[in-house]
């Protein structure tokens, strides 16, 4: 199995930043896409972006391109998800997750991880 701790959430103003960091332990890290997925008040859990075992893919929501990167530090164990330009719809719980997929590929669902979350408020 595959433990995810995510952190770095936060409250910030609007046109803000932050990063969100997930510190993987368990099986070996570099085997697994990882993924950022959020989820709203009221709302589904929607995707966020992803990125490949070796870090040479990635994609992003529309929602957020533009304005997030996801990287990854495999030595580390870790991936980030650096946020600029806030808005208050950004306003969710964040969520990290690992994803079994053969291959150095990205897929939107069939996460097999995932970790408690953090929370990121963003006021007007």
């Amino acid at each position: 199995q595959v433990q995810l701790v995510e952190s770095g959430g936060g409250l910030v103003q609007a046109g803000g930043s932050l990063k969100l960091s997930c510190a993987a332990s368990g099986r070996t890290f570099s085997s697994y896409a990882m993924g950022w997925f959020r989820q709203a008040p009221g709302k589904e859990r929607e995707f966020v972006a992803a990125i490949s075992w070796s870090g040479g893919n990635t994609y992003y929501a529309d929602s957020v391109k533009g304005r997030v990167t996801i990287s990854r530090d495999n030595a580390k164990n870790t991936v980030y998800l650096q946020m600029n330009s806030l808005k208050p719809e950004d306003t969710a719980v964040y969520y990290c997750a690992a994803d079994l997929i053969q291959g150095d590929g990205i897929r939107l669902h069939g996460y097999d991880y995932w970790g408690q979350g953090t929370q990121v408020t963003v006021s007007s």
